[in-house]
């Protein structure tokens, strides 16, 4: 009787190990390595090294592709055999996450040494199409590729500056002529250029993580760093800071638009004199005329002739007359 329950225990064992386990299934959103005591299955190529890898790295990347099953099942395998389901569809992830550590937020000093914590997330997915390094390159590999992407940001941040620039002073005569807006004078401050340019700095850093794929089989596909928040004494320091600057920055607008006013005031004062020179001067300019056409069409007599028919008007309102010797009037 013990014999046979060995035996049937036996039975059972190789029913469950070999018949039960060896059949299974891949899930839409899963793919599959199969294992042959330890050594997956390849397919003789290797993975394209990406251009942003220095040649030390390409050497260290140089992983090989293998061998994928797709979703569907059931498949066989042998008990020396072992299915290795991985995860490819987008997941999201806070940039918080640490499997040592607890944390609410994550610290970076900026260029300016002021240390600041910033809070997002990643969306990310395993690489289907290389998932050697996902799979045996590193032990956690959703732990590196975190641990990269913060340092990879915290370098950032350590050098951000504001692609427009910190030109505080502006001059001011050409800024009239050309009409230019008013310059934001919080520009300089490395805290407020990094809360102004946050689709810059993601942009950035989805750039910079496209060789996430090569070196641990993960893709990056966004990064959504949405605040930056420094400690409560620094921001009420940079509010104070950003209120001086814009009432600065309305001083200077207020000022610009008064000297835009005086220079209009003082053209149109200049253009009303000119007009008035010239009404003055236009009667003369044809009087000139008339007479020099009299003198030219009837000679000197009828020029005196002329003048003295323009002087008896005159004479008609003067008080007084003083008469020369040979002069006519």
């Amino acid at each position: 009787m013990n014999a046979g329950a060995i035996i049937l225990g036996l039975l059972l064992f190789v029913l469950f190990k070999v018949v039960i386990r060896a059949f299974y299934t891949i899930k839409p959103n899963e793919r599959a390595v199969l294992t042959s005591f330890g050594r997956a299955q390849r397919t003789g190529q290797y993975a394209t090294a990406h251009s942003s890898l220095s040649d030390e790295e390409r050497d260290r990347y140089h992983f090989p592709l293998l061998r994928t099953i797709g979703p569907g099942g059931p498949y066989f395998k042998w008990p020396w055999q072992t299915a290795h389901k991985v995860n490819v569809a987008t997941q999201a992830l806070d940039l918080t996450w640490d499997p040592t550590k607890r944390q609410t937020t994550i610290e970076a000093v900026t260029k300016d040494n002021l240390t600041t914590g910033i809070n997002g997330q990643i969306r990310f997915r395993t690489s289907a199409d290389n998932l050697y390094p996902y799979l045996f390159g590193v032990v956690s590999p959703l732990e590196h590729i975190m641990g990269y992407f913060v340092s990879v940001l915290r370098e950032r941040i350590a050098n951000f500056t504001d692609p427009k620039g910190q030109m505080l002073v502006i001059d001011t005569a050409n800024s009239i002529e050309n009409h230019q807006p008013t310059v934001d004078l919080s520009e300089g401050v490395s805290i407020n250029d990094l809360r102004k340019n946050l689709p810059l700095l993601n942009d950035y850093m989805e750039q910079q993580c496209q060789s996430t794929a090569l070196r641990y089989g993960i893709e990056l596909d966004a990064a959504l760093i949405t605040q930056i928040d420094p400690p409560a004494e620094v921001d009420r320091a940079l509010s104070a800071i950003n209120s001086t600057r814009n009432q600065v920055a309305a001083d200077i607008s207020t000022a610009r638009a008064d000297a835009e006013q005086q220079i209009t005031m003082s053209k149109r004062a200049v253009e009303i004199a000119n007009n008035t020179a010239q009404a003055e001067v236009a009667p003369l300019h044809e009087l000139a005329e008339t007479l020099i056409q009299i003198k030219t069409n009837g000679g000197s007599q009828a020029l005196h002739a002329y003048m003295r028919n323009m002087r008896i008007p005159l004479l008609k309102q003067a008080r007084h007359i003083l008469r020369t010797t040979g002069t006519d009037i």
